[in-house]
């Protein structure tokens, strides 16, 4: 996860731009999301995997849940963006 952040950190502007200009582009929302962990803003970032899984939950085999199954691990369990970001998943995943 530190690997893939890092070296996604120095892209947030034009990942963000294109995330802006085309919100339906999940591999720039899924990038984005990878380079605001770099940037320490994990909350933005799981916001933006959620937003994948709602849209299209199978797209890319299930990246976007997987990633955020990866940051809920590293974070761990109590910490409370995890809670919060684990209840929403579960609601996208389970309504």
């Amino acid at each position: 996860l530190a690997r893939q952040a890092g070296a996604a950190a120095g892209q947030l502007a034009p990942l963000e731009a294109a995330v802006a200009a085309n919100p339906a582009d999940h591999q720039a929302r899924y990038d984005y999301a990878i380079a605001l962990v770099g940037d320490n803003r994990q909350e933005e970032a799981m916001d933006h995997l959620l937003q994948i899984v709602k849209r299209d939950r199978k797209w890319n085999d299930e990246a976007a849940r997987k990633q955020l199954l990866q940051m809920f691990e590293a974070m761990g369990p109590m910490d409370p963006l995890v809670v919060d970001a684990r209840r929403k998943l579960a609601s996208i995943l389970f309504a």
